[in-house]
């Protein structure tokens, strides 16, 4: 039996930074109060491992005294202003990719464009971004949603419209909008597409597609409460029947007897660690 691990499987840079972030954040403040505000990346294991360095996860900015860190996936841009209120410390770790989306809808708003943002409404990068899209927004994440978008558009008498989406959004969901768009507008109409969607995160579900192609039986290994570990799974099984979806090795309930060939690829915010453990279960059956 193959086992075959994809090259973009696991952290990408920015999960990277921020957990290296927190970690490195803990260990030279140890005698101080360290507060995330969210989870700093959606993975059970890596929370599990900053909770244990003394890093608490909070759901409000109220609940901080001391030491706040900001997720992988950004925040409001009202809480940067509550914090500096409250004398809390800020300690970054949003994601570059996440932060240049904030920069171009905040752009795109002062210019009086309306903004299209492709993505799931309560994903915490999404609440984020839309504090910086202003009122005239709009925000979606299947293709069927998209004329009742054009027609909050088109109410609004507004000629310019932006397209842009969370940074872990599907590729091919963004091209089907993207087409469609282009089909619908009219001539006077001034429309900008930014393909927002992280390098990393297209060449992942460029890779999970041949990937599952090739192989037996796929496992996707990552948070059920993460968008791309969700994209990729729905990627994977759309070419390979036989994918699963799981978030460690614990969860592994394989009979690989009949399997020759097994693709693992991985979420952005899954650790290397993960990854081993499950080719090593593997192994042993």
């Amino acid at each position: 039996m193959e086992i075959i691990v994809g090259k973009t499987a696991g952290f990408c840079y920015g999960v990277k930074r921020a957990v290296e972030g927190a970690t490195t954040q803990a260990i030279q403040e140890e005698n101080q109060s360290i507060y995330c505000l969210g989870e700093i990346v959606h993975n059970k294991e890596v929370i599990k491992k900053l909770e244990n360095l003394g890093i608490k996860c909070i759901e409000t900015i109220g609940e901080a005294n001391g030491i706040v860190l900001i997720r992988a996936h950004g925040v409001p841009k009202e809480l940067y202003e509550i914090a500096k209120k409250m004398n809390l410390t800020i300690q970054d770790f949003t994601c570059p990719n996440v932060l240049k989306v904030h920069k171009i809808a905040d752009e795109y708003r002062k210019k009086g464009y309306f903004i299209f943002l492709l993505g799931a409404k309560n994903h915490p990068e999404n609440i984020g971004t839309l504090s910086y899209c202003g009122q005239d927004c709009y925000i979606f994440e299947e293709e069927e949603e998209f004329s009742k978008a054009f027609e909050k558009f088109e109410k609004t008498g507004k000629k310019k419209l932006l397209l842009i989406s969370q940074t872990t959004y599907s590729l091919e969901k963004f091209e089907k909008i993207q087409e469609k768009l282009q089909k619908q507008i009219k001539a006077d109409i001034e429309v900008v597409i930014k393909n927002t969607i992280c390098r990393t995160t297209e060449l992942r579900q460029k890779e999970t597609v041949e990937l599952a192609k090739k192989v037996d039986t796929m496992i996707v290994i990552g948070g059920k409460n993460s968008s791309n570990t969700k994209k990729i799974y729905e990627i994977a099984k759309k070419n390979c029947e036989h994918t699963i979806l799981i978030e460690n090795a614990e969860e592994l309930n394989l009979k690989t007897e009949n399997i020759r060939k097994i693709g693992i690829m991985a979420g952005a915010s899954t650790p290397k660690e993960s990854i081993d453990e499950v080719i090593t279960a593997i192994q042993a059956k």
